[in-house]
């Protein structure tokens, strides 16, 4: 089963449209016991990081969530959900995020406009079962202010340019985080949600 995670921010009828599309189980996990039946998760998010955290802790399910993660279950954070998975942003002064993967979100700060709105693309750095059967330089839907900037390298999979080189793609153990809408990226983001979701799982 896979789950969509409700804390009362995120894009969810498009995702699972997406997911349904695929032809693959899923539901919008909205209380514990839906949670108890998920095999892996996709975090969506839209919206401002401070109050997504907010929504996150007080959703009755953060707890819970975290046990399944540390758990192993993979976990898949998309656009602001990918975000939350680093340590803290510096949206509204500084905001603490969830720190399972070491690193900060920061603004933009170029000539470009902000946010980046509209299709770009991402140059693979590694190989990993999410990108099965995509190329590098794929095009993916963004929108955006604020990128991710982990801690290491070693964590990126995928970056993209936009006024400068930023992280697109992360990962750490059974995460991954996509700053961009695969369920809006047609074919490319829907093999990449269908990669992730039928991916090999060590939990």
């Amino acid at each position: 089963m896979i789950g969509i995670f409700d804390y009362g921010v995120g894009n969810l009828l498009n995702l699972k449209n997406a997911i349904d599309h695929l032809g693959l189980e899923n539901c919008i996990v909205q209380n514990s016991d839906q949670l108890e039946s998920c095999s892996r998760m996709l975090l969506p998010g839209v919206g401002a990081f401070a109050p997504a955290m907010g929504h996150l802790r007080g959703s009755g399910m953060f707890k819970r969530l975290q046990e399944k993660v540390e758990s192993g279950m993979p976990l898949l954070g998309i656009c602001l959900g990918a975000q939350l998975l680093l340590e803290e942003s510096s949206e509204d002064g500084k905001c603490r995020g969830l720190g399972w993967i070491p690193g900060k979100v920061r603004r933009f700060q170029h000539s470009l406009k902000v946010p980046q709105i509209g299709w770009n693309q991402v140059q693979f750095q590694q190989k990993d079962q999410i990108f099965k059967k995509l190329r590098s330089s794929s095009y993916f839907y963004f929108v955006h202010s604020y990128f991710m900037e982990p801690e290491t390298g070693d964590m990126v999979l995928g970056i993209t340019d936009y006024g400068h080189e930023f992280a697109s793609v992360v990962h750490r153990d059974n995460l991954w985080g996509v700053q961009f809408h695969p369920e809006k990226s047609q074919q490319a983001g829907l093999d990449l949600l269908r990669n992730f979701c039928t991916m090999e799982s060590s939990s």
